[in-house]
């Protein structure tokens, strides 16, 4: 069944050396039928060797064809010297994540406080994100989502801290990733965002014109009801 031949070729790219990069190109090809591998090629040693009696005997013959040394070289040529550096770039491909620290509110009343520790728009995908609690470690109440892919390249990732708060503590999320030198923490401020701040302050100004407004015109109305009273009184008397 021929059919049930098939060929699996494994590139290997490049090594660093002494602080060098050295490329070295190795190229695999195996063999297998029904899933049982028969040969191998390896371009190092530049021949095939076999695995059972028949392989061994068509390694020999493979061996000593010009045209499969030309197809292996050919193959070498498109699959390692093409593609060097369009698999160079996707390896240097990296970017910093853009980190945000927010409160949620809490939906199942089990605990009074739960916060999120987010990470945006980074790559690669392996990132870590650590909860402390006065610099220690955090591992209790705390839940992580898979890196999210975002487009065809970018992730996101999100961290979960269930906790009670306490009278001054401090809650922070430490951050590490490839791309920064240094961990990242990211300390929680439980004071209301100036955003947040700014509508309060809206909100109460316009409460405060509206109550002024109101007690302005009831004193006006008093003072005119006042009035009419007063100049009935004194069309009756004068009558």
């Amino acid at each position: 069944n021929m059919n049930a031949y098939s060929f699996l070729f494994t590139l290997f790219l490049s090594l660093q050396s002494q602080g060098k990069l050295e490329h070295f190109y190795f190229y695999l090809g195996f063999s297998y039928f029904n899933k049982q591998k028969m040969m191998e090629y390896n371009s190092t040693r530049g021949n095939w060797i076999g695995f059972t009696d028949f392989s061994i005997v068509a390694s020999y013959y493979w061996n000593r064809d010009p045209w499969d040394r030309l197809e292996r070289l050919v193959e070498m040529r498109l699959m390692c010297y093409e593609n060097i550096n369009f698999i160079q770039t996707i390896g240097n491909l990296s970017t910093t994540p853009s980190m945000r620290l927010k409160s949620v509110k809490q939906t199942d009343g089990r605990h009074p406080a739960m916060l999120v520790c987010s990470a945006y728009n980074f790559y690669p995908k392996q990132i870590k994100i650590t909860w402390l609690r006065n610099d220690q470690e955090v591992t209790e109440g705390v839940s992580n989502t898979d890196a999210i892919p975002v487009g065809e390249l970018y992730y996101q990732f999100h961290s979960y801290l269930e906790y009670t708060p306490t009278s001054g503590e401090k809650i922070s999320c430490m951050v590490e990733h490839v791309t920064l030198s240094e961990p990242r923490i990211i300390v929680w401020n439980d004071s209301l965002p100036e955003g947040e701040k700014n509508k309060i302050i809206v909100g109460l100004s316009g409460l405060i014109l509206g109550l002024v407004i109101f007690i302005s015109g009831f004193i006006y109305y008093k003072k005119k009801c006042k009035l009419g009273r007063s100049v009935i009184s004194t069309t009756v008397n004068m009558q």
